[in-house]
């Protein structure tokens, strides 16, 4: 596959970057895991939880080198391995939800979904409908009566554009509501903690977040949360938050954290980290670490993962098109 100079260029240069970052010269045999971003955030998180969790489960014999490849919110990585080290058996790459949804508005240049293998999840965040403590709305329901009244009569915020993971859950929720998600006010802001920070300034009505950086604010009373963006409940300090399914809006949003590999890789070698990563969700240490990091359960591997992927990337090309994204 050809691969633009300009990316290859770039990427080579990150992946450089990165491994100085980690102090050391890559082994042949050396596993690896390339975090499509700066230090810091998501990516490296994914990372770290595979690079610690399997040398702590003793599932790998040799540390995990961590390299850094930012650029295009994973494009670069993404075209890297595609061009330059698509068969590389000890190659994996951390990926979320945002991933498929820039795989689905085209963000990732000539490579769709079907490019890669994608290897497994290992972690899982979930949106929410949050509000202040004071706002009108108590459930849901009461939310979508005034925006079906006039859906630009509420504010919506969150940490991105139009277009955006944290857009597609007020997108997503609105259209659940037979409301035009085109219709909705949406500031943006650089991060969720700006766009919690407006809700508790009350410049924004609706904040779009993840259920796993509101724990303090439910503990102090500040927000409510009007409706969890998972299949069921989650437990602990979230157990009394309902779903959207459960109060009849059939939207879910979860968070995955996890892999994929080059297109080349061997079976063999695919296989391995399969099962290296199913070995590594059932071990009690991991666990602890998972939930350390804010994430809850999630285990999707293989042919299964594949597929619930470019499910995702389907859907959300659906609802690009529908309010005029592509």
């Amino acid at each position: 596959m050809k691969i633009n100079t300009a990316i290859r260029h770039a990427s080579g240069i990150a992946l450089l970057g990165g491994a100085l970052l980690a102090g050391q010269a890559q082994a042949a045999d050396e596993a690896e895991c390339i975090a499509p971003a700066k230090p810091g955030g998501g990516y490296d998180l994914t990372c770290r939880l595979a690079a610690n969790g399997l040398l702590a489960a003793e599932l790998i014999d040799e540390p995990m080198l961590v390299t850094y490849m930012p650029g295009g919110i994973g494009a670069v990585a993404y075209n890297h391995v595609n061009g330059v080290r698509s068969d590389d058996d000890n190659l994996i790459v951390a990926a979320s939800t945002g991933a498929a949804v820039n795989l689905a508005l085209g963000k990732f240049g000539q490579y769709d979904a079907g490019e890669v293998r994608w290897l497994g999840a290992v972690g899982v965040d979930y949106g929410a409908i949050v509000v202040n403590a004071d706002a009108p709305w108590q459930t849901l329901d009461e939310l979508m009566a005034d925006l079906q009244e006039n859906p630009s009569s509420v504010a919506f915020g969150a940490g991105g554009t139009v277009g955006s993971q944290d857009w597609m859950k007020a997108a997503l929720t609105a259209k659940a509501g037979d409301v035009d998600p085109r219709e909705l006010r949406y500031v943006a802001f650089e991060g969720g903690g700006e766009a919690l920070a407006a809700l508790l300034g009350d410049h924004i009505q609706v904040f779009t977040g993840d259920l796993s950086e509101l724990q303090s604010q439910l503990e102090s009373g500040k927000v409510r949360v009007l409706a969890a963006l998972s299949e069921e409940r989650m437990g602990g300090p979230y157990a009394d938050i309902p779903t959207a399914a459960e109060q009849g809006y059939d939207v879910e949003w979860p968070i995955w954290r996890g892999y994929y590999m080059g297109p080349e890789v061997s079976d063999e070698a695919y296989q391995a980290w399969v099962e290296r990563l199913q070995d590594l969700t059932e071990d009690p240490g991991f666990a602890e670490m998972r939930e350390e990091r804010g994430l809850f359960p999630m285990a999707r591997f293989g042919d299964d993962f594949d597929a619930y992927v470019k499910g995702q990337v389907a859907d959300f090309q659906s609802l690009a098109e529908e309010v005029g994204l592509k």
